[in-house]
């Protein structure tokens, strides 16, 4: 059958024109890797209530947390079965009440099937076993889970039957934070303007019960407020299953305010507010960034770019198939770094919640170090957007009904509709070009004409380092699957796009999707046009593509053939720095989670006049006249 799939990706790279009508198979995480969600593998509408008396949860410690401002906390819950197995789990819900009682209205035909007592998953689960081996023989056992504030109580499960057969034998008391509401969690990205920076957050007041605004200014200074926009989505917003059943949860309010008139290179400080009806205002903590630069001033300039973030529980909780072990390494990685970053691009497939909307809290929790202190710009990927006739370029179910809701409600980008996300966005000496490899690049299509119009608009005298970026490989990649399938490359990809970027010069293409590092020469038309690997100076003639899908998931194979336009792969998990110094010299480097060190690097040296140079297939039309 795989075969046949292969067979039909060939032949549709063979045609040039495919009509609206037609789709792609999405041939990406879920065939060729274990992509099934931890919390998928709950068979919630199995479970049965089997309450014991020989069998108690109880949370050790207060039940309100957060009572000094806190938006985590740790909580130890004890456990004591009579009857023990190694299959005994404990589920954490949220909201506390997980009974039928939420579940959505029903059709005549599910009444007469018999309501279901749970239809909501679990925000997380862990093994009664986790961090005790005894347990099977004691009965006795405690866990202990991190906490975030999530606009909601919580409960704390205990089954008995393992995930497919759940029975459910004890209920903890329910646990609550001082302020469910809290506005928490903000991300910062980049405005349409380089001095407008959007700030957006999270907390559980509507506009009738609150006005939201952003308290700040430069640092130490008099503070300003700016108000904020809010927006929300709805359970019917969601195309699918799980996203419309058992993942739904209420993501809460989303507010977004623009920072307006921003100086350059200042440090200013800022806080997430709420207007109660009452007078009253509650406040964030104190958060800083730093405003971008005006865009073409030479100073030290840094940008991380990666893919496939995804998320981990720093308590251990769901990580028993190692669905995303490089997350949490990434992420401390960057914090540790972070005063020498000044922007981040993440490129597609954030938390890899597919339909599990509670998993957008912890992702947006898991980031705030990073999104808190510097643009953290974004781009759609298979796992935010691709669902079933709803648009997508893609046929396949890798959002679990999300359908790109989430992303685009919960991120904001510069974007003239946020439903297509491709976008332009400036920092300093970078012009930054990201595409939506959900949606349709091909020439003619809309999403091309925007490409190239942003690849014209950069003025490569203020601006040289000219960055595509987009989820999918529209370029090269060694990748085992996109082997077998003969094209290195999404279908139709590099085709439509490469005399773009040879005519618009374009420096460097990034990529996810592929979940490991792979650099390529520069490279036009299937040929290496620079022998370089380490220092290019004056005319490059090629765009260098990166696949740099590394952020955290689960790590794809490379194939054994020799793919002589290569020039570095490494199977871990990483991200790209690059640091351009001034107009003429930028630094790349590919560094790895796990220690931040570099493993491949190198540098571009060059003037004006290179860029303006002609290249094959990008030169501008010239005349004989004197």
């Amino acid at each position: 059958m795989r075969k046949k799939f292969y067979l039909l990706l060939v032949l549709l790279s063979l045609i040039n024109s495919v009509s609206c009508e037609e789709k792609y198979i999405s041939l990406g995480e879920h065939e060729h890797g274990q992509m099934e969600h931890p919390l998928s593998r709950i068979e919630i509408h199995n479970i049965v209530v089997a309450l014991s008396k020989s069998a108690s949860i109880k949370v050790d410690g207060p039940t309100l947390l957060g009572s000094k401002g806190e938006d985590f906390e740790w909580v130890t819950i004890n456990l004591r079965n009579a009857e023990p197995s190694q299959d005994d789990w404990v589920g954490v819900f949220s909201p506390a009440n997980f009974n039928e009682s939420i579940c959505p209205p029903q059709t005549s035909k599910e009444k007469q099937s018999g309501a279901p007592f749970i239809c909501t998953a679990p925000i997380k689960f862990k093994f009664a076993n986790y961090s005790n081996v005894k347990y099977t023989k004691t009965g006795k056992t405690s866990l202990k889970f991190r906490l975030i504030n999530q606009r909601g109580d919580f409960s704390f499960a205990f089954f008995s039957g393992g995930l497919q057969n759940p029975k459910l034998i004890s209920v903890s008391k329910y646990v609550t934070f001082f302020n469910p509401k809290a506005p928490l969690y903000p991300r910062l990205a980049l405005g349409k303007s380089w001095d407008i920076m959007t700030v957006t957050w999270t907390s559980g007041y509507n506009i009738d019960e609150a006005v939201p605004f952003v308290e700040w200014g430069w640092k130490g200074q008099e503070q300003k407020r700016s108000p904020a926009g809010t927006l929300t989505f709805h359970r019917n917003s969601m195309c699918g299953s799980p996203a419309r059943t058992v993942g739904w949860r209420d993501p809460g309010f989303i507010h977004t305010s623009f920072l307006k008139d921003l100086w350059p290179n200042v440090e200013y400080t800022y806080k997430l507010g709420n207007l109660l009806s009452n007078g009253s205002v509650v406040m964030s903590k104190q958060y800083s960034f730093k405003s971008p630069p005006f865009p073409g001033q030479e100073s030290l300039q840094r940008i991380v770019i990666f893919g496939d973030m995804g998320k981990q529980e720093r308590d251990g909780s769901n990580e028993y198939a190692d669905y995303q072990p490089g997350s949490l390494m990434t992420t401390d990685t960057l914090v540790k770094d972070l005063d020498n970053i000044d922007a981040v691009f993440l490129i597609g497939d954030l938390p890899y919640a597919n339909g599990y909307i509670s998993q957008w809290d912890q992702f947006t929790a898991q980031v705030e170090p990073i999104a808190s202190r510097v643009p953290f710009m974004i781009a759609s990927g298979n796992h935010e957007r691709t669902w079933e006739n709803s648009g997508s370029l893609y046929n396949g179910l890798d959002s679990g009904g999300e359908c790109g809701v989430p992303a685009e409600t919960l991120y904001y980008v510069p974007a003239e509709n946020r439903a297509k996300f491709w976008y332009a966005a400036d920092y300093g000496m970078f012009h930054f070009c990201i595409g939506d490899t959900e949606h349709d690049w091909r020439e003619g299509s809309e999403q091309y004409k925007f490409i190239e119009q942003c690849f014209a608009s950069a003025n490569r005298h203020k601006q040289p380092w000219l960055i595509f970026a987009a989820h999918r490989v529209l370029g090269y990649s060694s990748n085992d699957w996109y082997a077998k399938e003969g094209s290195f490359e999404e279908p139709m990809g590099r085709e439509h796009l490469q005399k773009l970027w040879q005519k618009y010069k374009v420096d460097m293409a990034f990529y996810g999707h592929v979940h490991n590092y792979e650099r390529v020469c520069p490279i036009y038309q299937n040929q290496c046009v620079n022998k370089e690997t380490s220092h290019y100076s004056g005319v490059v003639n090629g765009t260098i593509h990166v696949v740099v899908g590394g952020g955290g998931s689960h790590l794809s194979q490379f194939t054994s053939l020799n793919t002589r336009w290569s020039v570095f792969k490494d199977y871990d998990w990483g991200f790209v720095k690059l640091t351009a110094f001034n107009q003429s010299s930028l630094l790349f480097e590919y560094k790895k989670s796990k220690d931040g060190k570099v493993y491949d690097s190198f540098t571009i040296s060059r003037d004006y006049k290179d860029v303006l140079a002609c290249v094959h297939d990008g030169c501008e039309p010239t005349t004989l006249a004197n």
